[in-house]
């Protein structure tokens, strides 16, 4: 009887352990200058968004898409990866477009398109926020508006610059969830739900792999899922903000977290 106790009690133990990991979840950083210097770096909402959701963000250097087998041994160490919203855009060259782009990142379009490729091949969950969005559908043979407000029949999606910080991230239009995919499933009491709306640029035409996912009432492409992979979700809007009190935001990340502890624990099999 000792036995088969202590070996139910271990069973129990084992169980509460492995629910209890955290999964560790790569965040790519922008690039900024502090102090005239050269910096990297990544807004704290999106880092406490994982947190929350019980997983473990660090912050990835663009320099890790540039030095031989870096991205390789990140990759082996981690069990997510979330591309961040930003103020910079994506160079327009990089999907078919000429001209130059004044608000460049270069070195995060190069470590986000090399990390969704990556992450797309090896099945590793992936969560794209915003620019995070248009970064998927440019890795993945799509092409952008490079600014939707003057796109004929199309909202403007930006903020209202004039609107104390906070309030430029209040809710301010629907989305509908097609049915079918990837969000219905995650959303299934959701079918249409209002987001936040901080973007100039947008999805103009989407390549053979991604899926819509939601659109907004101009029929812009709101949310964007990778056929045939797991996890591998995009949004257009900004979850991360008011991500333990905004019922759907909470949900997005809890099921993100979900995918990476499940991936981590199928890979210990």
């Amino acid at each position: 009887m000792d036995n088969i106790s202590f070996t139910l009690e271990s069973k129990e133990a084992l169980s509460t352990s492995e629910a209890a990991y955290r999964p560790v979840i790569g965040v790519v950083m922008c690039e900024n200058t502090i102090d005239e210097n050269p910096a990297l770096t990544v807004h704290e909402k999106y880092l406490d968004a994982i947190f929350n959701a019980d997983g473990f963000p660090i912050a990835l250097p663009h320099e890790l898409a540039s030095r031989e087998g870096a991205l390789e041994s990140i990759l082996s160490r981690v069990d997510g990866i979330f591309l961040t919203g930003s103020p910079s855009n994506i160079e327009p060259h990089l999907y078919g477009e000429e001209g130059v782009e004044a608000l460049a990142d270069p070195g995060r379009d190069k470590l986000s398109i090399a990390l969704i490729k990556a992450t797309l091949e090896k099945k590793i969950p992936l969560f794209a926020a915003c620019r995070g969005m248009q970064e998927l559908v440019v890795a993945t043979g799509g092409t952008l508006y490079r600014k939707v407000h003057e796109q004929p029949g199309y909202m403007d999606h930006r903020e209202d610059t004039h609107l104390p910080h906070d309030n430029q991230y209040d809710l301010v239009h629907p989305v509908e969830i097609k049915p079918g995919g990837l969000l219905s499933e995650l959303l299934p009491d959701y079918q249409r739900f209002e987001v936040n709306s901080l973007h100039g640029q947008g999805a103009k035409r989407l390549g053979a792999s991604l899926t819509i996912e939601a659109v907004a009432p101009d029929n812009l492409v709101e949310a964007v899922s990778v056929r045939h992979h797991p996890f591998a979700l995009g949004v257009q809007w900004h979850p991360e903000w008011h991500s333990l009190t905004d019922p759907v935001s909470k949900k997005l990340f809890e099921a993100f977290i979900a995918a990476c502890r499940e991936r981590h624990e199928l890979l210990k099999i």
